[in-house]
C-alpha cells in the first residue's frame, strides 16, 4: 500500500483529499487524510485497498470516521415510571432513546447511568456514554435517496 497509490486514485476521480499516511497491521489499517473524508472518499480507498493483493479481502469491514467516547446528561427525568410507578430502568432508557429520532446514529457504548438527584425528590439525571461520530452509510446510494 502507498500514499502515491491512493492520492493518483483520489485525484482521478477528482476528489478533494488526499493521503497523508498509511498504518497498516494485521488488525487494521489506518490512513490519516488532509481533509475529513466523505463518504465517497472512503468507498474510493475501500475500492483500492480491496484492490491489493497483499490484502485478505474476506477480512475488511467497512470503512469508517474516526471515533471518540462522550457522553450525554439528561436531567429532570422522573426517577419512578410512569406505566409501573417503580423505578425506571437502564433498558427503559434505551427503549425510549430508540424510539426517538435525534438518537438514530447514537451508539451507546454502555448501559445509561440512572441517580437519583435527592432521596426527596422523584427526579433523577441520566448519564448515557456514547460514540460523537457517525458511522458511514453502507453504500452511496442510500445517501442519494
Amino acid at each position: 500500500m502507498y500514499i502515491i497509490d491512493i492520492n493518483r486514485i483520489l485525484k482521478g476521480i477528482k476528489l478533494n483529499i488526499m493521503a497523508d499516511y498509511i498504518c497498516y497491521n494485521n488488525k487494521s489499517i489506518i490512513i490519516a487524510t488532509n481533509n475529513i473524508a466523505s463518504l465517497l472518499d472512503l468507498q474510493a480507498i475501500e475500492r483500492y485497498i480491496k484492490s491489493l493483493v497483499c490484502i485478505e479481502v474476506e477480512h475488511i469491514k467497512a470503512p469508517r470516521l474516526p471515533q471518540s467516547k462522550s457522553y450525554l446528561k439528561i436531567i429532570g427525568v422522573p426517577y419512578l415510571s410512569e406505566q409501573s410507578n417503580s423505578q425506571i430502568t437502564s433498558e427503559d432508557i434505551e427503549k425510549i432513546l430508540r424510539s426517538n429520532h435525534i438518537f438514530n446514529d447514537v451508539v451507546l457504548t454502555s448501559k445509561p447511568r440512572i441517580i437519583k438527584i435527592s432521596p426527596k425528590l422523584d427526579m433523577s439525571i441520566i448519564w448515557i456514554n456514547i460514540w460523537d461520530a457517525l458511522r458511514p452509510r453502507a453504500s452511496l446510494t442510500e445517501d442519494l435517496m
